[in-house]
């Protein structure tokens, strides 16, 4: 049985509580894996995938660098001088990337309404440390920040900067930061699983330090169209195979078509910061906009691999040692944690890396 087959039948039992499931892999530019289950799921189904969308945004960033419109060590006042109130005048893409801006939080009165206003405050806030000296998951700003220096930077929305990006890949409707309105018959809303309110509320002292309560992500409000059209470079709206088609030219050639110079592969994807996470507690090594390490492992077990995971149980990574890249998104919205996505992934690297 081959590796297709293997995951396609998996994904067929895990459907029956999941609901449904997209999984891609590409090995060195090729499709190895195009699976779907449950009612009315194809390739082509769109879903939110929260932070899994973060590699997006990340490797819109590093394209920027390759091309030499952005550089990792510039001062972001260079292209935003109003970021540099608080003594952030040093502050660089290099600490957004590998969340060391010390910018975590959103305003406490910030609504979806007012999204587009939050880069103004974030760059007229005091910033919970010296920008370089310390890390923490920035959830909600770090797609906010990397979008502003883009537009900044190049005069562009950054999900107009990314569908250019894509059109290459021929995935420019399979990843967007923002639906448009002529897309929404292709997403598949979100399901929370039963037990979630409970679950919500364990996280909520960790939610509020750093998201108004109006800001928390659920799944009610993260299905409707009108939420979903606000550009949110901190998440995704796609499809598995859209997003490990991108990790693939971001690593190497698919399609003819390679995002970076391949010198450059390296330092995007290799270590950038080891540090403790200030609010979460735990041990974190982050590349320049990823982490490293195939989700469900540590950076020292797999330290070729690099990717980001979506609160809900999306994921998406690449191995540079394999040429291995892998997405899976689905249905059931569980904040709980992320185990299919650990499973189906071990199974495709077992195979593949």
């Amino acid at each position: 049985m081959d590796l297709q087959d293997v995951v396609q039948r998996r994904i067929d039992e895990l459907a029956e509580t999941e609901l449904g499931l997209q999984v891609a892999a590409y090995r060195h530019g090729e499709l190895v894996v195009d699976a779907v289950a449950g009612d009315g799921v194809t390739t082509e189904t769109l879903y939110y995938a929260a932070s899994t969308g973060k590699g997006a945004s990340a490797t819109v960033a590093n394209v920027l660098v390759d091309r030499g419109t952005l550089d990792y060590d510039q001062p972001i006042v260079e292209v935003w001088p109003e970021f540099g109130a608080h003594g952030k005048d040093k502050a660089t893409l290099r600490h957004v990337l590998t969340h060391s801006i010390g910018l975590p939080a959103l305003p406490p009165d910030a609504t979806h309404e007012t999204f587009a206003t939050i880069p103004a405050d974030l760059a007229a806030a005091e910033p919970w440390w010296e920008p370089g000296t310390k890390m923490t998951y920035h959830a909600e700003t770090f797609g906010l920040l990397v979008g502003e220096i883009v537009r900044r930077a190049t005069g562009r929305t950054i999900s107009d900067v990314l569908r250019e990006i894509l059109t290459p890949l021929g995935i420019e409707n399979d990843v967007y930061f923002a639906l448009p309105a002529d897309q929404v018959d292709r997403l598949t809303p979100l399901v929370e699983p039963d037990g979630a309110e409970e679950t919500f509320a364990m996280l909520a002292d960790m939610f509020a330090k750093v998201v108004p309560p109006s800001m928390q992500p659920r799944a009610a409000v993260l299905n409707q169209p009108e939420h979903l059209a606000i550009e949110d470079p901190s998440s995704g709206i796609l499809n598995a195979r859209g997003i490990a088609k991108l990790y693939a030219g971001l690593i190497g050639e698919v399609d003819g078509v390679r995002l970076v110079r391949p010198e450059a592969v390296p330092v995007i994807t290799g270590p950038a910061l080891v540090a403790k996470d200030e609010l979460l507690g735990n041990p974190a090594t982050l590349a320049l906009g990823y982490a490293v390490g195939r989700f469900g492992s540590t950076a020292e077990e797999s330290p070729a691999s690099f990717g980001w995971p979506g609160m809900g149980g999306s994921v998406a990574w690449a191995d540079t040692s394999s040429g291995v890249t892998f997405a899976l998104t689905r249905t059931l919205f569980d904040p709980s944690g992320s185990a299919s996505a650990v499973e189906i992934g071990n199974l495709v690297a077992k195979a593949l890396c």
